[in-house]
Order: structure tokens, then C-alpha cells, then sequence
């Protein structure tokens, strides 16, 4: 912590930066009112070194050791810049890391990371190195995607935007640690999403659905109705996942993109316990398909269509 002293009948500021004692002699006599407005003057000299926004010359203009902290400041510009021109173009790096996080991932998301980054990431920032990456350009990235068609001429909603972000910061984060360059990134936050209202159907509206669709779709859409299953992971069930005995339900798979997989998270793995219609339907289909999964108790071609979902209070 800082302290103001007298030399020779002036206010003298004394204090440390980047590990040096610093003594700066002012102007100001020794005075009262002088002393309270040199301690205004050291406070906000201290609150800026502790945000690292502090430039000695700002306040001392003609102190030798102005000239010594900008010397330093200009080496460590220079050489961060020199760290920044050595890093590859964008699509290089972005090529490398996808191919080391793959492993990581599921098929699916993998698809879909790779989709992102070759249909907008790389096509924007490709012949970039990737260490010449600004804040701006990524904000100016982010303005383009949201004038970007998508279909019927409408834009990219927030969501779908935060996930084409969503491996760029990973990519421009991963380069900045590796080369050892300030990522841009800092104060760059995700797009609120509005919160979307849920207009469920009815129970009258459920039985109607179930007594209405084809014969061989009621018992898929009963359990779909009432075990609240997702999609992949009803059409990926099989039989030794459904405990007649216990009347369980057990999710450990899912089937997406014409694959069985784990679920999504540890957490997507639960117990679903059998009301007596979804009890009753599954004994049902099970005489139909036990050599089977679940997934064909529906036809191929409703797979994974919006069919459940109401618009504007219609079906």
C-alpha cells in the first residue's frame, strides 16, 4: 500500500509498481487540503495497477522511469506480436483441434462441430492466422451470422448462433494457451435466448391423438406420451431395457443418426417406471417385435419428424 510523504515542502507519492519502488515528487504543497487530494490521486493510481490498465507516463509524464516502464511495455507489445505472427491460419489450427477433441465426443456431436466450423467458421476465418484474431472480428462475425438466411429467408435465431460460437471460442482459446497469446475472447458473452412458452397437450388431446393414428403407431405413441422418452431414446429401446417384472423402464441407449449410443449425459441414464397403459402397450408390441427394438413400433419414415408438437393450436 502506497504512502504520501514531504520533500523539501512538497507532497511526495510513494508507492510500488511491476515490483519497483516508485517515488514521485508533485507540485502539491503540504497542505491539508493538499494531502487529501494527492491520497485521491494514489487511490486511483492503486485501483488502476490492480486492473492493469496503470500507464506510469499518464501521470508522470517526465519521470525517468516513465520512459523505462514504456520501453518495457513496447518490448512486451512487440514481442506478443511476434508470438501472434508465428501462430497458423485459423483453418490449419481449427483442423487440429477438432481432430485431437473428436475422441472426445459422440458421433453426432462431432457431426455437428465439424458442420459448424467448415459451413461458418472456417469460410470467415480460414487464411487468418489465428493469433491475429481480434475481439472485433469475432464481433463482427457474430453480426453477419445473425444476418445469415436460414430457411424461408428468416435469420439465425440466438441459439443457433451461440452453438456456431460455441467451438470458435474453444478453437481461438485452445491457440491462445498453446502460443501463448491474449485470447480475444475476454467480455465476449453468449446471446440471451427468450424464454419459449410450453403449450403441452391436454389429456383429452393425448387419448384423441392415440385413438386417431394408425393401428401400428398407438402403442409407440402411448409410451412416447406417457414416459415423457425422448425421441432417440424411444426409437432406440430394446427389449433387455424394458423390466416387465419390476415394471422399469430402463434408459441406457439412444439412437441418433442411425446409430445406437450412449445417451447424451450420465444423467439421461434413469429409471422409468410403467404406468399401466404404457405396461399394457409394451406387452402388446412385445408379442409383435421381441426380436426387435422398440424403434419399429413406428414406421422408418416418421423417425425423428416434428410430429408431436403443436402449432398455433393445431396438430
Amino acid at each position: 500500500m502506497g504512502s504520501i510523504n514531504v520533500r523539501s515542502g512538497k507532497l511526495l507519492l510513494d508507492f510500488r509498481f511491476k515490483g519497483e519502488r516508485c517515488r514521485e515528487q508533485t507540485k502539491l504543497t503540504d497542505s491539508p487540503a493538499n494531502k487529501k487530494r494527492a491520497k485521491q490521486i494514489l487511490d486511483r493510481i492503486e485501483a488502476e495497477i490492480i486492473l492493469g490498465s496503470f500507464k506510469y507516463w499518464d501521470y508522470f509524464p517526465n519521470s525517468k522511469k516513465a520512459d523505462l516502464f514504456r520501453e518495457q511495455m513496447d518490448m512486451l507489445t512487440e514481442h506478443t506480436a511476434q508470438k501472434a505472427r508465428k501462430t497458423p491460419l485459423f483453418k490449419e489450427f481449427a483442423e487440429l483441434w477438432f481432430d485431437e477433441k473428436k475422441i472426445e465426443w459422440r458421433n453426432s456431436h462431432a457431426l455437428s462441430v465439424r458442420s459448424s466450423i467448415d459451413v461458418y467458421s472456417i469460410p470467415y476465418f480460414g487464411e487468418k492466422e489465428v493469433g491475429s484474431i481480434t475481439k472485433a472480428d469475432i464481433l463482427n462475425f457474430r453480426s453477419t451470422l445473425a444476418k445469415e438466411p436460414k430457411r424461408k429467408n428468416s435469420a439465425l435465431k440466438p441459439a443457433s448462433i451461440n452453438k456456431i460460437m460455441t467451438p470458435l471460442r474453444m478453437i481461438i482459446n485452445e491457440a491462445a494457451d498453446r502460443y501463448e497469446f491474449t485470447s480475444p475472447w475476454k467480455g465476449i458473452k453468449s446471446l440471451k435466448i427468450m424464454k419459449t412458452d410450453i403449450d403441452p397437450f391436454s389429456l383429452d388431446q393425448v387419448n384423441l391423438i392415440i385413438q386417431s393414428v394408425r393401428r401400428d403407431f398407438k402403442n409407440y405413441f402411448t409410451v412416447r406420451f406417457f414416459t415423457g422418452m425422448r425421441t432417440g431414446e424411444v426409437d432406440g429401446l430394446k427389449w433387455k431395457y424394458v423390466d416387465f417384472e419390476r415394471r422399469q423402464i430402463l434408459i441406457r441407449e439412444t439412437w441418433v443418426k442411425g446409430e445406437f449410443t450412449y445417451t447424451k449425459t450420465d444423467g439421461s441414464q434413469r429409471e422409468i417406471y410403467m404406468s399401466q397403459p404404457v405396461y399394457d402397450a409394451l406387452k402388446a408390441q412385445y408379442k409383435m417385435t421381441h426380436d426387435q427394438s422398440l424403434g419399429n413400433m413406428r414406421s422408418s419414415r416418421a423417425a425423428h419428424l416434428n410430429i408431436l408438437k403443436k402449432n398455433n393450436g393445431s396438430q
